[in-house]
């Protein structure tokens, strides 16, 4: 019994060890070697971990949101827009009949002549005479009594700003009132003048007023009453910054008054509900990152930003890869003149100041107003075309050193083609150098890609990525004050490119067969 159990265990361990064993022929397979010392390591995993949440967030989150990505969000603000404006008249204004009579510089001699308190002046040859019709108004004639103008400081101003003062109207309204008296007739009409400087026509109906200020509306459509505008005066000799009026609806409403020195002019601004982007609000339950300063979602930015940048970053390295395979390759393969001249290329490109170039290339697209789409292609391939040269380098280095090797005069006894012999068998034996160099690269080309958006050479708005979500920080206002804008994105950033490079360490120790894992 016992010598039959002997063979039995024997039988088991010979099966065991056998060479012949499919799960011995798996685990001595170079892939499966590669990934098992991949995945023992655990900072590379932590790293892994952290991409597939990257994109995950980036390319599935995309898809589940309620908002899209530039879908704007508004508010009900209280703003005060500018509602009129009242201009006190300090000198003396002109009108003048038909006819060229009171040309301008006839006027700038009335104006001396009124400082001067002169009575008559002349001016080419020609005498005129100043005649004072009341308190600051004076009237211009000739010398034969023919009146040709006036001048005046106190305003005669319609209530419906489309009709026209004629010329006797608008001095008989003016000599009116600065006599005190309580009517005038002009151009066929009757008008009665209130004490406030009110004109009104024979029927009691509203036509204009006097006064030294002028208050205008800002909006065509909008009608101010009298009372009002005597409020805006009474409140300008007082002195005050802010009203509150009670409108014929009843309604109070509340007024801001602000003086320009520079254009002597009163701007009265009105308290109202106004629907305005929802900018910079703070986190909430509808929007988990509150918003940014055109009023959109920050989380929706931030998912779209990611998927933006890692295509960026995975099209420029395969761009980068792919011309630097082929012409690392065939430097290798070749050797001779053919590969001074891919090194003097290389070399070339590595003296090209990248940078600078890609600044010109994007101030030259902000003056050509590239579409924001275009611009990203271009984007990608100029960072495409400048990274080549590493990897061809690489590649070139490699394949030198396995162009000798007992498998390549194989392929060469076998009659192989020239081209099989690089894309077949060299190139993939540098696959893992590759993928360790890719991988790294990732990293460094969603930086490069973010710090041109940041400075705004890179991806255009309304198209989002990291770096230009980031850029809304240029105020350090907002940097101080909304802090939802900018580190959200700051931390993907730092983590996806970190990620990048622990994966890249893992995979070059996976890949490195002295490696005791």
């Amino acid at each position: 019994m016992a010598d039959k159990d002997k063979i039995t265990n024997n039988a088991e361990e010979e099966q065991q060890y056998s060479l012949n064993d499919d799960r011995r022929v798996k685990v001595l397979s170079p892939g499966a070697m590669v990934a098992k010392r991949f995945f023992r390591n655990r900072m590379a995993m932590v790293g892994l971990i952290v991409l597939i949440i990257m994109f995950l967030f980036s390319f599935v989150g995309g898809l589940v949101t309620p908002y899209g990505e530039n879908q704007l969000f508004y508010r009900i603000d209280l703003m005060q827009k500018e509602y009129a404006a009242a201009i006190e008249n300090t000198e003396y204004r002109f009108i003048k009949t038909e006819g060229d009579e009171f040309s301008s510089i006839v006027q700038a001699k009335t104006q001396l002549a009124i400082n001067q308190e002169a009575e008559t002046f002349e001016y080419g040859g020609v005498g005129y005479q100043l005649n004072k019709e009341g308190e600051e108004l004076y009237t211009v004639a000739l010398k034969d009594g023919t009146v040709i103008g006036a001048a005046y400081k106190m305003i005669f101003s319609t209530v419906d700003s489309s009709v026209k003062l004629d010329f006797d109207t608008q001095l008989a309204g003016l000599r009116a009132y600065a006599n005190g008296e309580n009517g005038f007739s002009a151009s066929g009409a009757d008008y009665t003048i209130d004490e406030d400087g009110s004109v009104n026509t024979k029927d009691g109906e509203p036509f204009g007023y006097i006064s030294k200020y002028v208050v205008q509306a800002f909006m065509g459509d909008v009608f101010l009453t009298r009372d009002f505008k005597e409020a805006v005066v009474e409140q300008i000799d007082a002195g005050a910054d802010s009203f509150v009026y009670t409108g014929e609806d009843g309604e109070e409403h509340e007024y801001g008054l602000s003086f320009d020195p520079d254009t002597n002019k009163w701007t009265i601004k009105q308290e109202t509900e106004t629907r305005v982007y929802d900018k910079y609000s703070p986190p909430s339950k509808k929007h988990w990152l509150g918003t940014d300063k055109n009023g959109m979602d920050m989380l929706t930015r931030l998912m779209y930003g990611g998927r933006v940048s890692l295509l960026i970053g995975f099209i420029v390295e395969f761009i980068a890869t792919f011309i630097g395979i082929i012409l690392g390759g065939i430097s290798g393969y070749f050797g001779g003149w053919i590969d001074n001249i891919i090194m003097r290329i290389v070399d070339i490109f590595y003296c090209i100041p990248s940078l600078p170039i890609v600044i010109i290339l994007g101030a030259a697209m902000d003056h050509d107003k590239v579409d924001p789409k275009i611009r990203m292609i271009y984007l990608m391939l100029i960072l495409g075309i400048l990274g080549w040269p590493g990897i061809a380098r690489m590649v070139r280095g490699q394949i030198l050193s396995l162009r000798e090797q007992e498998f390549m005069t194989a392929t060469e006894a076998c009659g192989l083609s020239v081209s099989k012999r690089i894309f077949k068998h060299l190139i993939p034996n540098v696959i893992p150098q590759l993928i360790v160099s890719v991988t790294m690269g990732l990293g460094g080309t969603i930086l490069t890609e973010s710090s041109l958006s940041f400075l705004g050479l890179g991806v255009r708005f309304p198209f989002a990525s990291w770096g230009n979500i980031i850029n809304d920080v240029n105020d350090t206002y907002v940097l101080q004050n909304f802090w939802f804008i900018w580190i959200p994105a700051g931390v993907l950033l730092l983590l996806t490119v970190l990620a990048f490079n622990i994966v890249g360490d893992g995979l070059r120790d996976a890949f490195d067969p002295k490696m005791k894992r």
